[in-house]
């Protein structure tokens, strides 16, 4: 009989243990002269444990967000979509901009109504900056800072009547994608924090100071990603540029030991500062077809004056010189770029400057942001903040012209042989992966290509997506 359902109620050398449950086998009690059943039963099977994650915000979070997902897999929860109801729901906030916020404290309350019972976990970045709010909104029952999120079943196991932890950033946590999200490119997190004081920007004081994964942890965090399966590794962070670890190695280091593992098919950066691209890290990078054309370099403007004020770290010649550097080594990269709109002070012939530098430059992503006015930061008590209508105006030319020079490369694509890694089959039953260069294709076959690297030749593009024949 098994031992799992099985409750017993005991009396021991004459003393009742009031309603003692004890899981064993009947075989070995009914052996046992000092002991005597009084009551046997079945027993309700424990209800598996459910959990809800929803994720806000970069990459370096969503990469945060399934490491603690597995987590709560490894004590025996089971990973509901959110919106159902569950035991836990645990919420990893950004707070980059007021939408953001809006957003999270709208997850909030969703969270609240699909369950009422369940306690919700408010983590990460807006719960650094303002854990009070976040705290007195009914239903949250935790409020943890961007490190104490980590701790979080020690909190989910205390009895305290505080519900916020919010301590200071300074310890470094390692984070990668886990199998259970269901991607075929994981993300391994090398660093965290930045010291840079851009004036728009509020992640410093959430994140704290940089800090890095050792080159040896990164290894064999990259090796156990390649075990379950993963051919691609983005490897993220807030700054990765400035990666540096305490034996003072670099990201061109990391990079280059990353390549010559085994197993691994492909890797590439997330979001790097252009004044941290090396002629050495462009060195190491080349120097591996395991390396991808694809690259995100934030500019955030195109005018020095407004550089300037963002309290940035090049000027629009050095950004220049970092993107033709890059399709010098890589000719058919695809390059995407930040981009703030609205920056207080800014012009309407700055933003054309902004404009110009885009279309002459082979940017082929852009990533269009309103200027957002965060507390604390300096841009923040600039004068001659920009109107709502105009920061939007703004946004919607760039996005359009973003879209239309995708378009263009996606075009400049056709006739060419790309290796591409499947993701899904979509709606219509055709695969979708992406290439080297990270632009999507759409392709037919009736093979299981999940996670498959294919050879395809690209015959046709249509609003930024390609389509191919696979070749083999």
């Amino acid at each position: 009989m098994s031992t799992s359902n099985i409750k017993i109620i005991l009396k021991i050398q004459g003393f009742e243990f009031d309603r003692l449950a004890l899981l064993c086998d009947l075989s070995y009690v009914s052996h046992q002269s000092n002991f005597r059943c009084l009551e046997v039963e079945k027993s309700q099977q424990i209800p598996e444990k459910k959990v809800a994650l929803h994720t806000l915000g970069c990459r370096l979070n969503f990469s945060e967000t399934g490491s603690i997902a597995q987590g709560f897999v490894d004590r025996g929860y089971k990973v509901v979509d959110f919106g159902e109801p569950a035991d836990v729901v645990f919420i990893n906030t950004c707070t980059v901009t007021d939408k953001a916020d809006s957003t999270c404290r709208n997850l909030i309350r969703k969270a609240h109504g699909s369950s009422p019972e369940g306690k919700i976990v408010v983590a990460g970045c807006y719960s650094q900056m303002e854990p009070e709010t976040i705290a007195n909104m009914q239903g949250v029952d935790l409020v943890l800072g961007t490190t104490e999120k980590y701790k979080v079943f020690e909190y989910l196991n205390e009895e305290e009547e505080n519900k916020i932890f919010v301590d200071k950033t300074h310890e470094f946590y390692g984070a990668a994608t886990t199998p259970s999200e269901g991607h075929t490119r994981a993300f391994l997190k090398i660093q965290d924090g930045c010291n840079y004081i851009c004036s728009f920007c509020i992640i410093p004081f959430a994140r704290g100071r940089s800090r890095a994964i050792s080159i040896a942890d990164a290894v064999s965090e990259a090796k156990e990603l390649i075990s379950r399966g993963f051919k691609e590794i983005i490897l993220t962070g807030v700054n990765i540029g400035e990666y540096e670890n305490n034996s003072g190695e670099k990201l061109a280091d990391l990079v280059q030991q990353l390549l010559d593992l085994d197993g691994l098919e492909r890797l590439r950066l997330s979001s790097v500062e252009p004044n941290t691209i090396t002629d050495e890290l462009l060195s190491v990078m080349k120097s591996s077809p395991k390396f991808l054309d694809h690259f995100h370099i934030p500019l955030q403007s195109g005018d020095d004056d407004i550089l300037r004020e963002m309290r940035r770290k090049y000027t629009v010649e050095d950004y220049k010189k970092v993107i033709n550097k890059i399709i010098a080594a890589f000719p058919d990269a695809g390059i995407g770029a930040d981009v703030i709109c609205g920056f207080p002070g800014e012009s309407d012939q700055q933003f054309k400057n902004t404009y110009n530098l885009l279309k002459e430059l082979p940017i082929t992503h852009f990533h269009v942001f309103p200027y957002s006015k965060r507390k604390g930061t300096t841009a923040a008590k600039l004068d001659n903040h920009i109107h709502h209508d105009v920061k939007k105006g703004r946004v919607k030319t760039l996005m359009m012209f973003g879209d239309a020079k995708l378009s263009m490369f996606a075009e400049d694509q056709v006739g060419k042989t790309s290796k591409v890694l499947f993701e899904r089959r979509n709606s219509d039953g055709l695969w979708e992966g992406y290439t080297t260069n990270f632009v999507r294709v759409i392709a037919k076959s009736d093979a299981d290509l999940k996670n498959e690297i294919r050879s395809v030749h690209l015959t046709s593009a249509q609003n930024g997506r390609l389509y191919g024949e696979l070749l083999h």
